[in-house]
């Protein structure tokens, strides 16, 4: 019996001696080191831009390695109409916020009419899909949290990693990417109306 006690006794000290530690380390990585940054109008963090489609930029304005993954937000310019494959991610919430221009967004069933000030919420594993629509450059400031892997893929497609994938393939990709394609994109988008 002492022997027990003496045993349990060993494990709740070890126990609370590694526990500053353990606090010490989550005190640390809630904590960022170094300095805030700027990144100017037009510019992208890395000085980097991204193409994904024909007639688009994404601007990173702050990196996943900025945020060690809990976030990631960009600017994207879009001159033609239309937009990604209908898909939802599995780990990660996604925020669109218009600044110019007229997007149809739909997240789950629903279809919004999000012009300029606008912004739309679709959460993880929603099904959900964008697309521009009318003339004229369109610009969203897009926020994925946590910021997963969609940084690397967005940066490997702009470089043409996906280019000559048959569809098998680029859904591969993108599951490895964190996010399933479950349907087309957006087509025959509606006149934008007043709401």
């Amino acid at each position: 019996m002492k022997r027990t006690h003496f045993v349990q006794a060993c494990l709740a000290t070890g126990a609370l001696l590694t526990l500053p530690v353990s606090l010490a380390v989550g005190a640390i990585r809630r904590y960022r080191a170094g300095k805030g940054f700027l990144v100017k109008a037009g510019q992208d963090r890395a000085s980097q831009p991204m193409a994904l489609f024909d007639g688009d930029t994404f601007l990173t304005k702050i990196a996943a390695q900025d945020t060690e993954g809990d976030i990631y937000v960009f600017e994207s310019s879009r001159v033609k109409e239309g937009g990604p494959a209908h898909h939802y991610h599995f780990d990660q919430d996604e925020w669109w916020y218009v600044l110019s221009g007229e997007f149809l967004i739909k997240v789950g069933d629903t279809v919004y009419e999000a012009k300029a000030g606008d912004s739309v919420f679709g959460p993880r594993m929603v099904p959900h899909s964008f697309a521009k629509v009318g003339a004229g450059e369109g610009r969203l400031l897009m926020i994925f949290q946590p910021a997963g892997k969609m940084e690397e893929c967005f940066r490997k497609i702009s470089q043409g990693l996906t280019r000559n994938m048959s569809e098998a393939e680029q859904d591969a990709f993108r599951v490895a990417h964190g996010f399933k394609r479950v349907g087309p994109p957006l087509r025959q988008p509606k006149p934008m109306t007043d709401k």
